[in-house]
């Protein structure tokens, strides 16, 4: 765990980080002129990404949620805080799941999982005009993106790209399972080649849409198909939490998660679920 002194961001990745510790980034001496190559290019500068739970500030980085500090060796590398945070926070260019809870005039309310509701106009649909508006009840699942979330204005989505297209953005169909997960899962699942889609595909065809604020919309052809992949993911994500902060998979979780599955699978469903908890030592 980080005092609030400060420590080199190197000596802390994957430690526990608190809200409030100040890590220092490392220095280059070849930035500050102390040392000059002749006859040298100098090496283009690189660019330090800063992701969630970090804020930069005039000593380095300024940790603003408890979780565990990631590193990852990319153009300049990339620092991240991974946290098991439920309550979203609206970011300009998230995709996100929202619940459409009231109509106001020429504009529909969604609930997001924020502290407010978000506005979405009819007008911000695929070939949408004032004579032809979707059909848009209360009730229904949209699937959109942020372009206005700030802490002084009301967040406000879209379901159109930049050139007017959908790009599977839209009202969600009315079947199917919508649950809540940790946003750290989301963003594993989201990951490139992520070993648990991966898996999961072979086991069932299904549809699923992911959304940043942590909602996860499932539907497979029955519904214990869907149900099962639904028991799947909640128990792999609680699995990931406790392999994460205990860096092993402790006999009980994975003996409660495998009882929660076996529940409702048959054996080759059971051999999917054992890759995927083998998947699990690679976070």
């Amino acid at each position: 765990m980080v005092g609030g002194g400060g420590v080199a961001v190197e000596e802390c990745v994957g430690q526990v980080v608190l809200p409030g510790d100040v890590l220092f980034l490392p220095t280059h001496p070849d930035e500050d002129g102390e040392r000059l190559r002749l006859g040298a290019s100098p090496a283009p500068p690189t660019k330090l990404l800063c992701g969630p739970g970090l804020r930069r500030c005039d000593a380095g980085l300024l940790v603003t949620k408890c979780g565990l500090l990631r590193h990852r060796q990319a153009a300049g590398g990339a620092y991240w805080v991974d946290s098991q945070q439920k309550r979203y926070v609206p970011i300009k260019g998230d995709h996100a799941i929202g619940i459409v809870t009231a109509k106001a005039g020429d504009v529909f309310k969604l609930d997001v999982g924020g502290s407010e509701q978000a506005s979405l106009s009819y007008l911000a649909f695929e070939g949408a005009t004032k004579r032809n508006r979707p059909n848009v009840q209360v009730g229904d699942l949209i699937y959109g993106q942020f372009v206005v979330a700030n802490k002084d204005m009301e967040p406000e989505m879209v379901c159109i790209d930049s050139s007017g297209r959908s790009s599977g953005m839209g009202i969600i169909g009315q079947d199917g399972f919508l649950f809540k997960v940790s946003l750290g899962l989301i963003r594993k699942l989201l990951a490139p080649k992520s070993e648990i889609i991966q898996e999961l595909s072979q086991l069932y065809p299904f549809e699923m849409v992911l959304g940043m604020n942590g909602r996860i919309w499932v539907k497979a052809r029955t519904v214990q198909q869907t149900l099962i992949i639904v028991n799947i993911l909640e128990a792999y994500g609680e699995t990931v939490f406790k392999a994460s902060s205990s860096c092993e998979l402790t006999g009980v979780t994975t003996r409660i998660c495998k009882k929660n599955v076996a529940k409702m699978t048959s054996g080759c469903e059971q051999n999917v679920w054992r890759k995927c908890l083998k998947a699990n030592t690679h976070f």
